[in-house]
Protein backbone atom coordinates (compact mmCIF):
# COMPACT_ATOMS: atom_id res chain seq x y z
CA UNK A 1 0.00 0.00 0.00
CA UNK A 2 1.46 3.33 -1.01
CA UNK A 3 2.40 5.85 1.63
CA UNK A 4 0.18 8.83 2.37
CA UNK A 5 0.50 12.19 0.72
CA UNK A 6 0.88 15.33 2.83
CA UNK A 7 -1.03 18.56 2.29
CA UNK A 8 -2.13 17.86 -1.27
CA UNK A 9 -4.82 15.87 -3.01
CA UNK A 10 -7.90 14.39 -1.40
CA UNK A 11 -6.47 14.30 2.12
CA UNK A 12 -6.31 18.11 2.26
CA UNK A 13 -9.88 18.75 1.13
CA UNK A 14 -12.80 19.51 3.41
CA UNK A 15 -15.59 16.93 3.59
CA UNK A 16 -18.03 19.20 1.77
CA UNK A 17 -15.54 19.66 -1.08
CA UNK A 18 -15.55 15.93 -1.85
CA UNK A 19 -19.18 15.80 -3.01
CA UNK A 20 -19.20 14.69 -6.65
CA UNK A 21 -15.57 13.58 -6.61
CA UNK A 22 -14.20 10.09 -7.03
CA UNK A 23 -12.39 8.13 -4.30
CA UNK A 24 -10.83 4.99 -5.76
CA UNK A 25 -13.76 3.52 -7.72
CA UNK A 26 -16.46 5.32 -5.73
CA UNK A 27 -18.18 8.58 -6.68
CA UNK A 28 -19.32 10.53 -3.61
CA UNK A 29 -22.98 11.62 -3.70
CA UNK A 30 -23.70 13.16 -0.31
CA UNK A 31 -22.56 13.21 3.29
CA UNK A 32 -24.39 10.89 5.67
CA UNK A 33 -22.71 11.45 9.03
CA UNK A 34 -19.45 12.48 10.61
CA UNK A 35 -17.50 12.01 13.79
CA UNK A 36 -14.11 12.76 15.24
CA UNK A 37 -12.30 10.08 13.25
CA UNK A 38 -14.27 9.71 10.03
CA UNK A 39 -16.87 11.07 7.65
CA UNK A 40 -19.32 8.76 5.92
CA UNK A 41 -20.84 9.39 2.53
CA UNK A 42 -23.39 7.78 0.31
CA UNK A 43 -21.42 6.87 -2.79
CA UNK A 44 -21.76 5.01 -6.06
CA UNK A 45 -19.60 1.99 -6.77
CA UNK A 46 -18.68 2.65 -10.40
CA UNK A 47 -17.42 -0.86 -11.00
CA UNK A 48 -20.52 -2.74 -9.85
CA UNK A 49 -23.07 0.07 -10.26
CA UNK A 50 -24.39 -0.08 -6.70
CA UNK A 51 -24.87 2.30 -3.80
CA UNK A 52 -22.47 1.95 -0.86
CA UNK A 53 -21.67 3.70 2.40
CA UNK A 54 -18.14 5.03 2.07
CA UNK A 55 -16.29 5.88 5.28
CA UNK A 56 -13.27 8.17 4.91
CA UNK A 57 -10.96 8.19 7.90
CA UNK A 58 -9.35 11.32 9.28
CA UNK A 59 -6.16 12.10 7.32
CA UNK A 60 -4.11 11.99 10.54
CA UNK A 61 -4.70 8.26 10.80
CA UNK A 62 -2.91 7.59 7.53
CA UNK A 63 0.27 9.20 8.87
CA UNK A 64 0.92 6.28 11.21
CA UNK A 65 2.50 3.46 9.19
CA UNK A 66 1.81 0.80 11.82
CA UNK A 67 -1.84 1.83 12.01
CA UNK A 68 -2.19 1.72 8.24
CA UNK A 69 -0.84 -1.82 8.08
CA UNK A 70 -3.08 -3.04 10.88
CA UNK A 71 -6.05 -1.21 9.39
CA UNK A 72 -5.60 -3.02 6.08
CA UNK A 73 -5.14 -6.42 7.73
CA UNK A 74 -8.04 -6.15 10.16
CA UNK A 75 -10.39 -4.66 7.56
CA UNK A 76 -9.75 -7.73 5.43
CA UNK A 77 -10.57 -9.94 8.41
CA UNK A 78 -13.77 -7.97 8.98
CA UNK A 79 -14.69 -8.29 5.30
CA UNK A 80 -14.30 -12.07 5.59
CA UNK A 81 -17.03 -12.31 8.26
CA UNK A 82 -20.22 -13.50 6.61
CA UNK A 83 -22.97 -12.94 9.15
CA UNK A 84 -26.55 -11.73 8.64
CA UNK A 85 -26.30 -9.24 11.52
CA UNK A 86 -23.02 -7.58 10.55
CA UNK A 87 -22.96 -4.84 7.92
CA UNK A 88 -20.71 -6.28 5.19
CA UNK A 89 -17.41 -4.57 4.46
CA UNK A 90 -16.82 -4.63 0.71
CA UNK A 91 -13.38 -3.09 0.53
CA UNK A 92 -10.80 -1.15 2.51
CA UNK A 93 -7.82 0.66 1.10
CA UNK A 94 -5.94 3.90 0.61
CA UNK A 95 -5.81 6.42 -2.19
CA UNK A 96 -4.04 9.78 -2.27
CA UNK A 97 -3.37 9.63 1.46
CA UNK A 98 -6.98 8.80 2.36
CA UNK A 99 -7.95 5.56 4.12
CA UNK A 100 -11.41 4.40 3.15
CA UNK A 101 -13.90 1.63 3.89
CA UNK A 102 -16.74 0.71 1.52
CA UNK A 103 -19.71 -0.97 3.21
CA UNK A 104 -23.21 -2.08 2.33
CA UNK A 105 -25.66 0.80 2.29
CA UNK A 106 -28.31 -0.25 4.81
CA UNK A 107 -31.87 0.99 5.06
CA UNK A 108 -32.52 1.40 8.75
CA UNK A 109 -32.62 3.60 11.81
CA UNK A 110 -30.14 3.12 14.59
CA UNK A 111 -31.05 1.94 18.06
CA UNK A 112 -30.16 5.35 19.49
CA UNK A 113 -32.95 6.91 17.45
CA UNK A 114 -35.38 4.16 18.46
CA UNK A 115 -34.66 4.50 22.19
CA UNK A 116 -34.84 8.29 22.06
CA UNK A 117 -38.28 8.02 20.47
CA UNK A 118 -39.72 5.00 22.27
CA UNK A 119 -38.02 4.96 25.66
CA UNK A 120 -37.53 1.55 27.35
CA UNK A 121 -38.59 -1.31 25.09
CA UNK A 122 -40.82 -4.22 26.10
CA UNK A 123 -38.77 -7.14 27.39
CA UNK A 124 -39.62 -9.38 24.43
CA UNK A 125 -38.56 -6.74 21.88
CA UNK A 126 -35.41 -5.98 23.82
CA UNK A 127 -34.40 -9.63 23.87
CA UNK A 128 -35.09 -10.01 20.12
CA UNK A 129 -32.77 -7.11 19.36
CA UNK A 130 -30.17 -8.21 21.88
CA UNK A 131 -30.06 -11.74 20.48
CA UNK A 132 -29.12 -10.51 17.02
CA UNK A 133 -26.44 -8.16 18.35
CA UNK A 134 -25.03 -10.94 20.52
CA UNK A 135 -24.82 -13.28 17.56
CA UNK A 136 -22.91 -10.66 15.56
CA UNK A 137 -20.48 -9.95 18.39
CA UNK A 138 -19.73 -13.60 19.04
CA UNK A 139 -19.11 -14.14 15.33
CA UNK A 140 -16.58 -11.29 15.38
CA UNK A 141 -14.90 -12.75 18.46
CA UNK A 142 -14.61 -16.09 16.67
CA UNK A 143 -12.58 -14.25 14.02
CA UNK A 144 -10.34 -12.63 16.62
CA UNK A 145 -11.93 -9.17 16.48
CA UNK A 146 -13.00 -7.25 19.59
CA UNK A 147 -15.38 -4.43 18.78
CA UNK A 148 -14.74 -2.25 21.88
CA UNK A 149 -17.34 0.38 20.97
CA UNK A 150 -20.71 -1.35 21.24
CA UNK A 151 -23.39 1.31 21.65
CA UNK A 152 -26.91 2.11 20.37
CA UNK A 153 -25.50 4.44 17.73
CA UNK A 154 -23.90 1.60 15.79
CA UNK A 155 -26.76 -0.88 16.00
CA UNK A 156 -29.08 -0.51 13.01
CA UNK A 157 -32.70 -1.64 13.38
CA UNK A 158 -34.38 -2.27 10.05
CA UNK A 159 -37.78 -3.72 9.19
CA UNK A 160 -37.88 -7.49 9.59
CA UNK A 161 -39.40 -10.15 7.41
CA UNK A 162 -42.68 -10.91 9.17
CA UNK A 163 -44.62 -10.55 12.42
CA UNK A 164 -42.48 -13.17 14.11
CA UNK A 165 -39.32 -11.28 13.11
CA UNK A 166 -40.38 -7.60 13.15
CA UNK A 167 -36.79 -6.28 13.32
CA UNK A 168 -33.60 -7.10 11.49
CA UNK A 169 -30.59 -5.82 13.38
CA UNK A 170 -27.14 -4.98 12.01
CA UNK A 171 -23.98 -4.20 13.94
CA UNK A 172 -21.61 -1.73 12.30
CA UNK A 173 -18.04 -0.47 12.65
CA UNK A 174 -15.98 -3.57 12.02
CA UNK A 175 -13.95 -1.81 9.32
CA UNK A 176 -12.05 0.30 11.84
CA UNK A 177 -11.24 -1.89 14.82
CA UNK A 178 -10.33 -0.13 18.02
CA UNK A 179 -7.49 -2.61 18.53
CA UNK A 180 -5.70 -0.95 15.62
CA UNK A 181 -5.62 2.35 17.46
CA UNK A 182 -4.54 1.04 20.83
CA UNK A 183 -1.87 -1.38 19.62
CA UNK A 184 -0.17 1.32 17.58
CA UNK A 185 -0.47 3.83 20.41
CA UNK A 186 -2.25 6.21 18.05
CA UNK A 187 -4.76 8.63 19.53
CA UNK A 188 -6.46 11.79 18.40
CA UNK A 189 -6.57 14.65 20.90
CA UNK A 190 -9.91 14.71 22.68
CA UNK A 191 -10.93 11.24 21.52
CA UNK A 192 -11.39 8.17 23.71
CA UNK A 193 -11.27 4.70 22.22
CA UNK A 194 -14.78 3.64 23.14
CA UNK A 195 -17.87 5.56 24.25
CA UNK A 196 -17.97 6.50 27.92
CA UNK A 197 -21.50 5.29 28.67
CA UNK A 198 -20.54 1.77 27.58
CA UNK A 199 -16.81 1.44 28.22
CA UNK A 200 -15.48 -1.57 30.14
CA UNK A 201 -13.30 -1.07 33.23
CA UNK A 202 -10.32 -2.78 31.63
CA UNK A 203 -10.50 -0.39 28.68
CA UNK A 204 -10.30 2.56 31.04
CA UNK A 205 -7.22 1.10 32.73
CA UNK A 206 -5.53 0.29 29.43
CA UNK A 207 -5.40 -3.43 30.20
CA UNK A 208 -5.51 -6.14 27.49
CA UNK A 209 -9.04 -6.91 26.33
CA UNK A 210 -10.87 -9.83 24.79
CA UNK A 211 -14.49 -10.60 23.90
CA UNK A 212 -15.58 -10.13 27.52
CA UNK A 213 -14.89 -6.42 27.03
CA UNK A 214 -17.74 -6.44 24.52
CA UNK A 215 -19.90 -8.41 26.96
CA UNK A 216 -19.65 -5.44 29.34
CA UNK A 217 -20.37 -2.79 26.71
CA UNK A 218 -23.19 -4.90 25.32
CA UNK A 219 -24.53 -5.31 28.87
CA UNK A 220 -24.67 -1.53 29.22
CA UNK A 221 -26.61 -1.33 25.95
CA UNK A 222 -29.09 -4.03 27.04
CA UNK A 223 -29.56 -2.22 30.35
CA UNK A 224 -30.42 0.96 28.43
CA UNK A 225 -32.79 -0.94 26.13
CA UNK A 226 -34.77 -2.09 29.15
CA UNK A 227 -34.33 0.87 31.53
CA UNK A 228 -34.23 3.81 29.14
CA UNK A 229 -30.84 5.03 30.38
CA UNK A 230 -27.37 3.49 30.65
CA UNK A 231 -26.51 1.94 34.02
CA UNK A 232 -24.25 4.82 35.01
CA UNK A 233 -25.29 8.45 34.55
CA UNK A 234 -22.93 11.06 35.98
CA UNK A 235 -22.47 14.80 35.61
CA UNK A 236 -18.92 14.69 34.28
CA UNK A 237 -16.63 12.27 32.44
CA UNK A 238 -14.28 11.56 35.34
CA UNK A 239 -17.18 10.59 37.59
CA UNK A 240 -18.53 8.34 34.85
CA UNK A 241 -15.17 6.61 34.41
CA UNK A 242 -14.96 6.12 38.18
CA UNK A 243 -18.46 4.61 38.24
CA UNK A 244 -17.59 2.03 35.59
CA UNK A 245 -14.57 0.97 37.63
CA UNK A 246 -15.97 1.05 41.17
CA UNK A 247 -19.75 1.56 41.45
CA UNK A 248 -22.35 -1.19 41.32
CA UNK A 249 -25.01 -0.68 38.62
CA UNK A 250 -28.50 0.18 39.90
CA UNK A 251 -30.85 -2.78 40.02
CA UNK A 252 -32.81 -2.93 36.80
CA UNK A 253 -35.91 -4.11 38.68
CA UNK A 254 -36.10 -0.72 40.44
CA UNK A 255 -36.67 0.95 37.07
CA UNK A 256 -38.64 -1.93 35.59
CA UNK A 257 -40.96 -3.40 38.26
CA UNK A 258 -42.17 -5.95 35.69
CA UNK A 259 -38.73 -7.59 35.82
CA UNK A 260 -37.74 -9.62 38.85
CA UNK A 261 -34.52 -10.04 40.84
CA UNK A 262 -33.36 -12.86 38.58
CA UNK A 263 -32.83 -10.29 35.82
CA UNK A 264 -30.82 -8.17 38.28
CA UNK A 265 -28.50 -11.13 38.86
CA UNK A 266 -27.97 -11.63 35.13
CA UNK A 267 -27.21 -7.95 34.57
CA UNK A 268 -24.83 -7.90 37.53
CA UNK A 269 -22.81 -10.73 36.00
CA UNK A 270 -22.70 -9.10 32.56
CA UNK A 271 -21.55 -5.83 34.17
CA UNK A 272 -19.03 -7.37 36.57
CA UNK A 273 -15.92 -5.25 37.05
CA UNK A 274 -13.58 -8.18 36.39
CA UNK A 275 -13.75 -9.90 32.97
CA UNK A 276 -13.33 -13.27 34.69
CA UNK A 277 -16.65 -12.76 36.48
CA UNK A 278 -18.67 -12.04 33.31
CA UNK A 279 -20.33 -14.36 30.83
CA UNK A 280 -17.92 -15.99 28.40
CA UNK A 281 -19.99 -14.92 25.41
CA UNK A 282 -22.70 -12.46 24.47
CA UNK A 283 -25.08 -15.23 23.48
CA UNK A 284 -24.67 -16.86 26.89
CA UNK A 285 -25.62 -13.54 28.47
CA UNK A 286 -28.77 -13.17 26.34
CA UNK A 287 -29.78 -16.77 26.97
CA UNK A 288 -29.54 -16.20 30.72
CA UNK A 289 -31.45 -12.94 30.41
CA UNK A 290 -34.27 -14.55 28.44
CA UNK A 291 -34.59 -17.34 31.01
CA UNK A 292 -34.54 -14.91 33.94
CA UNK A 293 -37.18 -12.68 32.35
CA UNK A 294 -39.51 -15.47 31.24
CA UNK A 295 -43.06 -14.48 32.06
CA UNK A 296 -42.28 -10.79 32.38
CA UNK A 297 -45.49 -8.85 32.19
CA UNK A 298 -46.14 -5.48 30.57
CA UNK A 299 -44.44 -2.40 31.94
CA UNK A 300 -46.45 -0.89 34.78
CA UNK A 301 -45.60 2.65 33.81
CA UNK A 302 -44.83 2.75 30.08
CA UNK A 303 -43.14 5.97 28.94
CA UNK A 304 -44.97 8.54 26.92
CA UNK A 305 -44.44 7.95 23.23
CA UNK A 306 -44.19 10.52 20.51
CA UNK A 307 -45.03 8.17 17.66
CA UNK A 308 -46.22 4.66 16.81
CA UNK A 309 -44.82 1.78 18.83
CA UNK A 310 -44.02 -0.25 15.76
CA UNK A 311 -40.90 0.37 13.71
CA UNK A 312 -41.86 2.49 10.69
CA UNK A 313 -40.55 2.03 7.21
CA UNK A 314 -36.96 3.28 7.62
CA UNK A 315 -35.46 5.93 5.35
CA UNK A 316 -32.60 4.99 3.06
CA UNK A 317 -29.57 6.02 5.01
CA UNK A 318 -26.60 4.38 6.61
CA UNK A 319 -25.46 5.14 10.12
CA UNK A 320 -21.97 3.89 11.01
CA UNK A 321 -20.31 4.34 14.35
CA UNK A 322 -19.78 7.84 15.61
CA UNK A 323 -19.35 9.20 19.09
CA UNK A 324 -22.15 11.25 20.52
Amino acid sequence: MAGPSHGTGLSSERPSELIGKQIASYRIEREIARGGMAVVYRARDLRLDRTVALKLLAPELALNDTFRRRFTHESRVAAAIDHPNIVPVFEAGETEGVLYIAMRFVSGRDLRHLLDREGPLPFSAGVRIALQVASALDAAHDHGLVHRDVKPGNILVARGTDSDHPEHVYLTDFGLTKRSLTVTGFTIPGQFVGTLDYVAPEQICGKPVDGRCDVYGFGCVVYEILAGTPPFCRDDEMALLWAHQHDEPPRLSRRRPDLGPQVDEVMAKALAKSPEDRYDSCLAFVAALRTAGAGAGPQRHPPKRTGPTTIPEPPRWARPVFRR
